[in-house]
């Protein structure tokens, strides 16, 4: 049994459950979610690790969370200037932070995918590898994800021959060639190495 769902039977409530995407690639935000779902709620055996689930699937469990009446999301992104202003772990904990100010519901504590957590005002904990353990967590992977790659996929028609729809702006062989044959545009983050 996970941390929450301990917590839960301590009938410590509300609960959410923060996660990212996009700490890694080479251009594009970084995006945060905050997710609370209702004791009890069948969403809770259906969520699972953004990683683990395919792109068709995610679509589908986004689409539940965001309409389930059993939910409560917050959402935020950080942008390039802003990551390349601060740097990336910065830029992340800031994100989650803001994403747990856009619940509308005030949490009593968060549980944080991960080893670092980010100031909140409610009580934190972190959990490593919490987005496979925890369902919340895993609820808030799949919205981060789901918006980073959406966004992405908007790019790569501002910015086409990038590949940003395939790679989502990893630094695969394609996107540094693509980098290199026609430089850099204003979603890439300059402070990554390799990118200038």
């Amino acid at each position: 049994m996970g941390i929450e769902e301990c917590l839960l039977k301590e009938g410590v409530w509300p609960i959410c459950g923060v996660d990212e995407a996009g700490r890694g690639p080479l251009a594009g935000p970084v995006v945060a979610a905050a997710v609370m779902i209702m004791p009890g709620s069948e969403l809770r055996g259906i969520v699972k690790d953004s990683k683990q689930v395919s792109p068709l699937n995610r679509e589908k469990i986004y689409d539940l969370i965001m309409q389930s009446p059993h939910t409560c999301v917050g959402i935020s992104q950080v942008d390039v200037s802003v990551i390349d202003g601060i740097n990336i772990l910065q830029a992340t904990l800031l994100a989650m932070q803001m994403a747990v100010a856009n619940l509308g519901i005030k949490p009593i504590k968060a549980l944080i995918d991960g080893n670092i957590a980010p100031q909140l005002s409610c009580e934190s904990v972190t959990v490593v590898g919490g987005d496979a353990t925890e369902p919340s967590i895993s609820a808030a992977s799949i919205i981060a994800k789901v918006v980073r790659d959406r966004y992405m996929i908007h790019m790569d028609r501002i910015f086409p021959g990038y590949g940003f729809a395939q790679h989502k702006g990893y630094g695969t062989a394609d996107h540094y060639k693509a980098i290199r044959e026609q430089g850099i545009t204003p979603i890439h983050r300059r402070s990554f190495k390799g990118v200038l």
